[in-house]
């Protein structure tokens, strides 16, 4: 299996970035990590193993790009828009520098956004702000309104609330999106959501599948049993998704 590993200097973020990516050919995946997660995690995990078959066949090329959440939604030092603010910053780094390398390195390769937990949310919001880039995404185990606490999970912009907020929680502007052409290009992708019955996300995801049918966007909603918030199960739903 091929791997390469990427470092530079982000002029997005003003600091350097790493990614690992797992591959030669087939659908390029941009793979977000968990909360607070790195980019070497997943293969650590043996996320990228449960792969191998379809990655060697060409069938898939994994990019595992790296977080900042501890400078953005975890970063209890930094005020609430701040924290957003860095979060643009990252978004920035997905789409004007990652993109194109994963244009560069695979010319043929459409694009999924995917990512487990903290990933998921990363995966489902960057997907529904620019549908044109992708053609699939797929979200495992994730909570689409990082503002609403869930289980032991908090808000993590500490109540603030302000248009930026707004526009990037999936499970608040999808609920009062209207223009025909952005759904319409929304429609345009394969959705996946996976979550376990026991997850504290649950009703999470329950809502945003509802909401997007409600669009008329097809979904598909996957409850898995227990909690499935760990790598061993998302070692299998990769198999299933990807």
């Amino acid at each position: 299996m091929k791997r390469e590993y990427h470092k530079w200097f982000s002029p997005s973020l003003q600091r350097n970035m790493e990614l690992l990516v797992f591959g030669h050919a087939g659908a390029s995946v941009l793979f977000f990590p968990t909360r607070t997660a790195r980019f070497y995690d997943y293969e650590d995990w043996k996320v990228i193993e449960a792969l191998r078959s379809k990655i060697e066949a060409g069938h898939l090329q994994i990019y595992c790009v790296d977080s900042i959440d501890r400078e953005s939604f975890y970063n209890e030092y930094s005020h609430p828009y701040h924290r957003m603010e860095r979060h643009l910053h990252y978004e920035q780094y997905i789409l004007q520098e990652v993109v194109p390398l994963m244009k560069m390195l695979n010319a043929k390769g459409s694009i999924i956004s995917a990512g487990c937990s903290m990933g998921a949310y990363h995966a489902v919001n960057i997907a529904f702000k620019h549908p044109s880039v992708f053609v699939k995404v797929v979200g495992m185990s994730g909570r689409y309104d990082i503002t609403q606490a869930m289980g032991n999970f908090r808000d993590l912009l500490d109540g603030y609330r302000d248009e930026n907020v707004y526009f990037n929680m999936p499970n608040q502007f999808l609920n009062n999106l209207h223009s025909p052409e952005i759904i319409n290009q929304i429609k345009r992708l394969q959705i996946i959501l996976a979550v376990g019955e026991e997850d504290a996300f649950l009703e999470d995801n329950k809502y945003l599948s509802t909401v997007l049918a409600g669009k008329g966007i097809q979904n598909s909603l996957y409850i898995w049993h227990e909690e499935a918030h760990r790598a061993r199960y998302w070692r299998k739903m990769v198999q299933l998704y990807f």
